[in-house]
């Protein structure tokens, strides 16, 4: 793997951690809560002829932020993926989010469509286009209390099942070692008590997006089936009169097979 370019950028109330390689047009990887290193072998491959831009949200790994009491909104979120465009200087750029980055991106696009030029929306959690929000909220409640009341793997367990993802005790052990890094565990409750609702309980701008400018592709994991962002997925592309992009694997497709991937995403971003 070649070594990316790593800096930092002061924004408001947060500092932001990110990574710059290759050259070409630009193209961000955004995940949240995932982090820059999740992204680092498909940016590696994308990199060949894209400028591949990596950061870790604000609240999460090496990105700090002012006051950890507070939640981070899709649309903070957005105000930070311009920022480091403006400080690059690399506009219009391509956005891959995925899960909540996907929502991330799509509140990019939908304040600063002048600066995206594509959004690839991958398993976005829209849970207020389903028809079972109120139930999802609930849901999502319980998830965070019982995490903030001490009970993690209570609160994973929810959340998966919620999601209905299923893991075997190997993927859980994994996940979830006894001793966890200290990040690890800092990034774990600032999801839990400030992302994980502002993403899930987001609303897009349904007809300021049919009518933007900037080209929207949703896409879903081929292996997501059944799965909440499998549902999410399609309500978005039926309100927006799109059809899916499948993409290898599940929601984390990326991760398992990037190369495959970032096959899958060039010839996407070809259709256009």
């Amino acid at each position: 793997m070649t070594e990316p370019h790593a800096s930092t950028l002061d924004v408001s109330g947060a500092t932001l951690y990110f990574e710059v390689r290759g050259s070409g047009p630009a193209m961000f990887l955004v995940g949240c809560p995932m982090d820059a290193t999740a992204f680092a072998p498909l940016a590696e491959r994308l990199a060949t002829d894209h400028t591949v831009v990596t950061a870790d949200p604000r609240g999460i790994n090496r990105s700090t932020v002012d006051d950890r009491d507070n939640d981070v909104t899709p649309e903070m979120l957005a105000e930070d993926l311009n920022a480091l465009a403006s400080h690059l200087g690399i506009s219009p750029v391509t956005v891959f989010g995925s899960s909540g980055g996907a929502v991330a991106a799509l509140a990019f696009a939908q304040a600063y469509p002048d600066q995206v030029h594509t959004v690839v929306a991958h398993e976005p959690p829209l849970d207020e286009l389903l028809e079972i929000r109120e139930q999802l909220r609930i849901e999502t409640e319980d998830i965070v209390a019982t995490y903030l009341s001490g009970d993690k793997l209570g609160a994973w367990a929810k959340f998966f099942t919620q999601a209905n993802i299923v893991l075997t005790d190997n993927e859980m052990a994994s996940e979830w070692p006894n001793e966890p890094e200290p990040q690890a565990m800092a990034d774990e409750q600032f999801f839990f008590a400030h992302t994980l609702r502002p993403s899930t309980y987001w609303k897009p701008d349904l007809a300021g997006l049919r009518s933007t400018a900037t080209r929207i592709v949703v896409g879903v994991g081929a292996q997501s089936a059944g799965q909440s962002c499998d549902h999410t997925s399609k309500a978005l592309a039926q309100a927006l009169g799109l059809t899916r992009t499948t993409f290898t694997g599940d929601h984390i497709g990326f991760v398992a097979n990037p190369e495959l991937f970032a096959e899958q995403l060039r010839f996407a971003l070809e259709a256009s």
